[in-house]
């Protein structure tokens, strides 16, 4: 079954999806020279993930919510995982040909790790199936251990099945109590957690399943609900505006200093739950009036979702060569640090030209009876990393 899709498209939202990508990227790249989470460079950028999560929400509403007349379950899944899955499994790819390369100080037990064993964790990863602390082969106890940002998509997986299972159904109450409690579990976690961050949700145990849970439930279904009552205007230059808003908040500097966490914690949370809504609503009633606007949206959107599954290998080899270079610099490390942002840009768009846009327009064919790539609505979560 194929049910048309003629709704207009959003690139405002594309473009921000790039833009918070790329700050992801870059919030990387600093924190291989950080001191810890109150010296960090970009400081809040972590936060994409959960602004990657309220904007999947929000299309993910857009996309589908008045189309299960015509659409089963099974199919919503299917179309998920066209769209989502090849880059998954490309990103595994990427982390097991780079994964021996980052054998360093930071990450002492890489040589120690047998071939057999990596190539496990890469079929592992394949099936995003989270994979237990006792089967890390880093050291920084990720369920994805060759591709950090793995548990991003792990929680989006999960967003899908609580969407297609069960929220889809809930009238505008029902979704506004489910919103309100995650909410509040959002604040109080954010506050009382012992960094005053939202940091976390990448590892197979109480504590980070906590997290990632938290992390997703809030800004997922908010963006559900914002789509359902949200009345649309029309906003002069929004991609500018809200890409401006987006990276002052990701790049803000700690709050509360280490005296007062819990101030960082509301800060956060606060964004999270008021200015990343604004931000995704202003950004939706924008319009574009430039050819020139439109193909920069385009751009971003385009390896957004790429350069977010992808980097993290870059990312890996870049901690491990500074780690071995103590009293490296950031400036005398720059180009160094230029080389893995470019690397990850291009890799991105090598993958997503070469492998992701041919391999989901063969399975939309084969799979879902489509004839070419669906042009479309739907947003996917870019995220992040160990830290994120």
């Amino acid at each position: 079954m194929n049910p048309s899709n003629t709704k207009p498209h959003y690139p405002i939202l594309d473009g921000l999806r790039g833009v918070a990508a790329i700050i992801v990227v870059i919030f990387h790249i600093f924190e291989a020279h950080s001191a810890g989470p109150l010296y960090q460079i970009v400081n809040h950028g972590y936060l994409a993930v959960d602004f990657f999560f309220l904007l999947s929400g929000f299309v993910i509403s857009y996309a589908y919510d008045d189309r299960w007349g015509k659409l089963t379950v099974g199919e919503f899944f299917k179309r998920r995982l066209v769209r989502l899955h090849p880059l998954v499994i490309m990103g595994m790819v990427i982390g097991a040909v780079f994964f021996y390369f980052q054998d360093s100080a930071a990450f002492p037990a890489i040589h120690t790790v047998p071939v057999w064993k990596m190539l496990l964790i890469m079929l592992i990863g394949f099936t995003l199936i989270p994979v237990p602390i006792s089967m890390d082969i880093r050291g920084w106890q990720e369920m994805h251990p060759l591709d950090g940002p793995g548990w991003s998509l792990f929680f989006e997986y999960l967003a899908n099945i609580f969407y297609a299972l069960f929220v889809r159904k809930f009238s505008k109450t029902a979704l506004s109590i489910l919103v309100i409690l995650a909410g509040a579990a959002l604040i109080h976690y954010a506050v009382t957690s012992k960094d005053g961050d939202v940091i976390g949700g990448w590892s197979v145990d109480a504590l980070q399943l906590r997290i990632g849970f938290t992390r997703m439930l809030f800004p997922f279904f908010a963006g559900l609900l914002l789509c359902r009552v949200a009345k649309l205007t029309r906003v002069k230059n929004a991609f500018f505006w809200c890409s401006l808003l987006l990276a002052v908040i990701l790049a803000f500097p700690r709050v509360g200093g280490k005296d007062h966490l819990w101030v960082n914690g509301l800060y956060e949370s606060l964004n999270i739950i008021l200015v990343f809504p604004l931000i995704v609503y202003l950004g939706a009633s924008g319009v574009i009036t430039s050819k020139r606007a439109s193909r920069v949206c385009k751009f971003f959107g385009d390896i957004s979702y790429p350069i977010y599954i992808t980097h993290y290998p870059l990312i890996y080899t870049y901690t491990g060569w500074v780690s071995d270079h103590k009293g490296v610099g950031f400036w005398q490390a720059l180009p160094y640090a230029l080389a893995t942002f470019v690397g990850a840009v291009v890799i991105a768009y090598a993958c997503l030209k070469l492998y992701d846009e041919p391999v989901r327009n063969w399975l939309q064919r084969r799979w879902l009876g489509q004839k070419g790539s669906e042009k479309g609505t739907e947003v996917t979560m870019a995220e992040t990393s160990k830290i994120a």
